[in-house]
């Protein structure tokens, strides 16, 4: 029987690929999606062609009776949730005397609490099942801060700490909580920067590259799978070295 993995804001860039990699590794897919875009039809067909199954689902995961629906859907379909990634995020950058409040709030209830509101509904079921894993992109601007970004590096590091705390309390029951903070990764949000500018962020990496998403996505089949199974209340740093 397939393992189950519910990836939010799965439908582009780092969402998509965990999705795509989890598939090829066995697993059948629910994809949360909040609005309608060109990607959800192509990410779903990527998926059948690994022969597994995909489910799309709708819902904000900033607002809690959506993710309910989320979670219900997803069991009534497939019975269970082995993995839960939590990947949905927005960026609204600008400095602090120039963001207004519902910049910063915005970020905050998708990033945060989003990551709240979905784990809160899917953890009943872990337990019951004493397994589960628990899977939250966060950031390096989570750890280092960024200028431009209080919001999002608030929102970051919130995830870090709801990380560490949950991975405690539910240790007991065979749940293991993860997050993963990527650094520079080549994406949507990305490709409009300037080539010249790309190689000036390079250079900053011990690396000398970008990250792909597909670096990312390696790291969450890592802790999904039965290898991590030792490993919990960790934040892996998948940034080609950046904040050693």
């Amino acid at each position: 029987m397939s393992k189950i993995a519910l990836i939010t804001g799965g439908t582009r860039g780092i969402g998509k690929q965990i999705a795509i990699t989890l598939s090829k590794d066995g697993y059948d897919i629910a994809l949360n999606y909040r609005k309608e875009n060109d990607d959800l039809i192509n990410t779903k067909k990527q998926i059948e062609e690994t022969s597994q199954r995909c489910l799309v689902v709708q819902g904000d995961v900033s607002n809690f009776e959506d993710c309910e629906k989320i979670v219900k859907e997803v069991v009534e379909k497939y019975g269970k949730i082995d993995v839960l990634v939590n990947n949905a995020g927005i960026t609204k950058d600008n400095l602090l005397i120039r963001m207004k409040k519902e910049d910063f709030e915005d970020v905050l209830n998708i990033n945060l609490t989003g990551t709240f509101n979905m784990t809160k509904n899917v953890i009943s079921y872990m337990m019951k099942a004493h397994s589960g894993r628990i899977i939250n992109i966060s950031s390096v601007v989570g750890i280092s801060g960024n200028a431009g970004q209080t919001n999002y590096s608030a929102s970051k590091a919130g995830i870090i700490g709801f990380t560490k705390s949950l991975a405690k309390e539910v240790a007991s029951r065979n749940i293991l909580v993860n997050a993963i903070a990527p650094g520079f990764i080549e994406t949507n949000m990305t490709d409009c920067l300037k080539d010249e500018i790309k190689d000036e962020i390079s250079k900053t990496i011990p690396l000398k590259r970008m990250g792909t998403t597909q670096d990312v996505a390696n790291v969450v089949k890592f802790l999904a799978s039965e290898e991590s199974s030792y490993i919990t209340g960790q934040v892996l740093n998948v940034d080609g070295g950046m904040l050693m």
